[in-house]
């Protein structure tokens, strides 16, 4: 009870104490702070001798805690080295120039066949079905492919010798191989100076002239309808086979509406042709070949890798702004 009554006697110096206290350590506190402000912004003047942040208790906060020691050792990692270590810039040895000032007049590729071009104002959309060294079937390929140790450059179409062509780069040399000039095959005997007589020169099958399809072919399409046919599978094989012959006066270029391509418009189509022995007309926009679509430089080559093993085909054409379906039975 003695303290309840001193504490209520002085109770007011209490309070003063109290307040006087906390004042000071306020007071002190503030004086830490800006003698921190002070020392971060004037370097000291006595050298050697440390900032005043640097010894202030509040200096420990404002230090930024890294793992940069650990990431250059790597202590994890032997073999890899610092994981913050620079990567060393290597020099690529750059290829020697290819020669384009006339590539209408390229050389010949030798041992690479073209079977079938078509060509886009867009180069990636361009493909042909090229036939290197060693391979047993032509495969389609675009700008970039690879085939023969070459590199295809371009797909297009030769003004010089009117015909479509496929132009390779290897190392600094360019070359090109055409579809419908024939070429000499690798390593056959240069032709004699002197020409033969006109009376010694063999006549030209009636099969080789023009584009009419032979009879061995024609024979084995047989024609159903407008819409339908049925064709032999040997007829297949064959054109496969001979698709640069059978196929000399066709032009397939893909058409675009909008920006996109819709499909692919073919010209040089006549009945005695092949194409149009199987119901195609000259002028007809291909569209799809069982569901794949021709607008499409991947399905395109999808549908032409299975027509050896497929047993039906339906082909959509659009026709003077008609849609118009063209079913073919394979026996």
């Amino acid at each position: 009870m003695a303290f309840d009554a001193l504490l209520k006697r002085y109770f007011l110096g209490v309070v003063l104490v109290l307040v006087a206290v906390a004042a000071y350590f306020q007071a002190a506190g503030a004086t830490q702070l800006i003698g921190s402000a002070i020392g971060a912004a004037a370097p000291s003047a006595t050298p050697g001798a440390k900032p005043l942040s640097a010894r202030s208790p509040l200096a420990s906060f404002a230090e930024r805690k890294t793992a940069d020691p650990i990431i250059e050792r790597n202590p994890f990692d032997s073999v890899t080295g610092p994981l913050n270590a620079q990567p060393v810039d290597t020099p690529v040895p750059t290829a020697k120039d290819v020669d384009t000032s006339d590539p209408l007049s390229s050389p010949a590729c030798e041992g690479i066949q073209v079977f079938i071009v078509t060509e886009s104002k867009d180069p990636t959309w361009s493909v042909a079905a090229l036939q290197g060294p060693g391979e047993a079937h032509p495969r389609m390929r675009r700008v970039g492919d690879d085939i023969g140790g070459k590199q295809v450059a371009f797909i297009g179409f030769n003004p010089k010798e009117q015909t479509p062509a496929v132009w390779l780069e290897g190392g600094s040399a360019l070359c090109q191989s055409m579809l419908f000039r024939t070429q000499p095959p690798v390593g056959a005997a240069p032709a004699p100076a002197a020409a033969a007589p006109a009376a010694a020169v063999a006549p030209e099958p009636a099969a080789a002239k023009g584009n009419s399809v032979p009879a061995d072919i024609a024979s084995k399409i047989q024609k159903v309808s407008d819409t339908e046919f049925n064709i032999d599978r040997a007829v297949v094989d064959k054109i496969l086979e001979n698709q640069a012959e059978l196929m000399r006066s066709a032009r397939i270029v893909p058409e675009q509406k909008d920006g996109k391509v819709v499909g692919v418009r073919m010209f040089g189509i006549r009945p005695d042709t092949l194409l149009g022995t199987l119901g195609l007309q000259n002028g007809d926009r291909l569209e799809s070949i069982n569901g794949f679509n021709m607008a499409s430089p991947e399905k395109a080559l999808e549908a032409y890798a299975r027509l050896r093993t497929a047993s039906s085909l339906n082909v959509k054409v659009n026709r003077r702004g008609a849609p118009l379906s063209i079913d073919f039975n394979i026996k």
